[in-house]
């Protein structure tokens, strides 16, 4: 019975070592998660019914926490608005020069929002300053 534990305890620590963030953006993780928590928590009932009672509990914790990253992530929280910038701070967010024109502007904002867009692991607030800044220069 001991396996049970050890495979329990490797899931738990891949979980841990690979980050939560990362591993939650994906869905067939949350699948996976899912099925080996039902599969935790049988071991964790077999255990204790054969009288492993601290084996059982052990397994029932790693269930729970197995259970937990299954879960599908909460909505993020609504980005409010910042006020409006002047042509010069657009100018800095997005790094381009005074006499940029509107293909560099285009190209340095889409160089930016490819690092910090929220599905990708950025935040939010960061593209709603990158987008008022686009949209500050190319309309004035």
């Amino acid at each position: 019975m001991s396996y049970l534990i050890v495979g329990g305890l490797i899931v738990l620590l891949l979980y841990s070592a690979a980050g939560r963030r990362a591993l939650r953006r994906y869905a067939h993780w949350r699948a996976a998660t899912a099925i080996a928590a039902v599969g935790v928590f049988a071991a964790a009932g077999f255990v204790g019914l054969r009288g492993g009672l601290i084996e059982a509990l052990l397994l029932a914790v790693v269930g729970a926490a197995l259970t937990g990253s299954a879960r599908w992530p909460r909505p993020a929280p609504a980005v409010t608005m910042p006020e409006a910038m002047s042509a010069a701070q657009a100018r800095a967010i997005l790094g381009v020069g005074d006499d940029a024109d509107a293909d560099e502007i285009r190209a340095a904002y889409s160089r930016l929002m490819q690092r910090v867009h929220p599905d990708k692991g950025g935040a939010p607030g960061l593209a709603v300053q990158l987008n008022l800044a686009r949209d500050r220069l190319l309309k004035g």
